[in-house]
């Protein structure tokens, strides 16, 4: 199990963070007072699912709680195979800033003024800071760029940053609602006119060697895989975690099925995460859907 604790001072992002990595694929908790932690790390260990990347936010909200929190992780770190530390820390200007912009108030701003609470928290913190495997100022980092130092960090790669999803489609059926970027692929010559290919689909070889046998179904798939390199890492370098690519033909079974099918697996070849879906393939052609195509 990778396990990560990420501490830090209030108001630095540690929420955010956490919707990072939930959205890596960890199991987050917030605010778990430290007397817990050990039972929950039992806990997610003998969970039913496979429960392999834990993440909890633990700060001084945890109030008398917080003092036993350095016992605790040392008690996690010789029990815990892979535990690492992220601490999150911001210029006093920005974090002053920020909360008064949220109108929230300092968990140590009782009394006082904010700017006392925060050099408090920073001498509370100390320790957990000296502990960090990894401390990150996230003065002028936005949340896309937050995203992509937290995917090197914690993946190694950001390719595993975007979930890719390809969806054959037939046009008559209307588009993918949650399609970023459609192609229309009815400029191929199309299987259904051909009887022994029209009841068969694009998964198989005699449909796709068809397709592909048309000198411009090679060179779309060359222009499709170069454009979707080009573009996918820039999306997540703006923080987008999900595309949805839509290939769409005239009832979705043949030409679509067989372009989506190759770019799937030039994307997963790539080192992307990548879906398939087929979303009209078996549905009930439509004859009168293809007269004067």
């Amino acid at each position: 199990m990778k396990f990560v604790v990420v501490t830090g001072v209030s108001g630095a992002g540690k929420t955010q963070v956490l919707r990072c990595l939930e959205d890596m694929g960890f199991f987050c908790m917030d605010n778990l007072p430290p007397m817990l932690l050990t039972k929950f790390v039992e806990l997610c260990a003998q969970t039913k699912d496979d429960v392999q990347q834990v993440a909890v936010v633990v700060d001084i909200r945890g109030a008398e709680f917080f003092d036993t929190l350095g016992d605790t992780l040392e008690i996690l770190r010789a029990n815990v195979e892979s535990m690492e530390i992220l601490y999150l820390d911001a210029d006093d200007a920005v974090l002053i800033q920020r909360y008064k912009e949220s109108r929230r108030t300092h968990p140590l701003n009782q009394e006082g003024t904010l700017e006392e609470a925060i050099h408090k928290e920073r001498q509370m913190l100390s320790i957990l800071r000296d502990r960090a495997d990894y401390i990150l100022d996230t003065t002028t980092l936005r949340t896309s760029q937050l995203k992509e130092v937290l995917y090197k960090i914690f993946q190694g790669d950001t390719r595993q940053g975007m979930a890719v999803q390809v969806v054959s489609f037939g046009f008559k059926r209307g588009l993918p609602l949650d399609a970023d970027l459609v192609f229309d692929v009815r400029f191929l010559p199309n299987p259904y006119y051909i009887e022994k290919l029209r009841n068969l689909n694009g998964t198989s070889k005699e449909v796709q060697d068809y397709v592909f046998s048309f000198p411009e179904a090679a060179e779309f798939m060359g222009h499709l895989k170069r454009l979707l390199t080009f573009l996918i890492p820039f999306y997540i370098k703006e923080g987008k975690t999900r595309l949805v690519v839509g290939i769409g033909c005239t009832g979705g079974k043949h030409r679509s099925v067989a372009i989506a099918s190759r770019l799937a697996d030039a994307l997963k070849q790539s080192g992307y995460h990548t879906n398939l879906i087929h979303r009209d393939m078996q549905k009930e052609s439509n004859r009168e859907i293809y007269q004067g195509e």
